[in-house]
């Protein structure tokens, strides 16, 4: 499963790529408001450190801005994806944009139904919201697994990119489901090497070495 970075954070993003964690990087009009930089700007930046794709949302709502401001987007580098509502005008936008060999994020997804639009849509990826699915007590990682059996059944190539995601548990139920992509907060990346007994181990460990005396170099 490629991990995706949820955030305009500049420095979040280089602390993470330098550990190869990092496959690419999702944003949206409330990160980039959050990042107070240009959008413009700071997603070029965020293209110059990340090789993978880097999501960027329009703000249009009809089907010719939305089309006018996603190739305006694309002109940004090479692995621009140009993430759209998912609404009727926005998969208007998505068929033409990928028509043209753009790559499509098609966002605020909350149903097979939806996602399967997507995907005749020639939507590069799916991106539905697990965590706010879940605030309004519905599974949103049910929702994840029947989208993959329905991609699966008609040999649909949009992956599956698992957004909204909160918690560790999210990623690790996203892998085992078959999310072809998840993306998450920094924090919430970070949290994935993290569990008590690696680090009561690695004391224990610690204080071994100590009283023996042990040392490599």
């Amino acid at each position: 499963m490629k991990f995706f970075v949820d955030t305009a954070d500049i420095d979040a993003i280089a602390k993470l790529n330098e550990t190869g964690m990092v496959d690419g990087v999702t944003t949206n009009p409330s990160l980039i408001k959050k990042s107070g930089r240009d959008i413009l700007e700071v997603t070029k930046e965020i293209c110059d450190i990340v090789s993978g794709p880097v999501s960027a949302e329009v703000v249009a709502l009809t089907a010719d801005d939305m089309i006018k401001e996603g190739r305006e987007l694309a002109k940004i580098a090479d692995n621009i994806v140009v993430k759209l509502p998912l609404t009727w005008d926005g998969l208007k936008a998505c068929k033409v944009l990928s028509d043209e060999g753009k790559m499509v994020n098609v966002t605020l997804c909350f149903s097979v139904n939806q996602a399967l639009l997507a995907a005749k849509a020639g939507a590069t990826f799916i991106s539905p919201f697990i965590g706010r699915l879940d605030d309004i007590n519905i599974d949103g990682l049910e929702l994840i697994e029947d989208i993959r059996t329905v991609y699966d059944n008609y040999g649909y190539e949009t992956e599956i990119l698992a957004a909204s995601i909160r918690t560790v548990n999210h990623v690790a139920d996203c892998a085992r489901i078959g999310a072809d992509v998840m993306t998450a907060p920094p924090e919430v990346i970070e949290k994935l090497a993290g569990h008590p007994l690696t680090a009561a181990g690695l004391a224990t460990f610690m204080k071994d070495a100590e009283a023996a005396g042990i040392k490599i170099v």
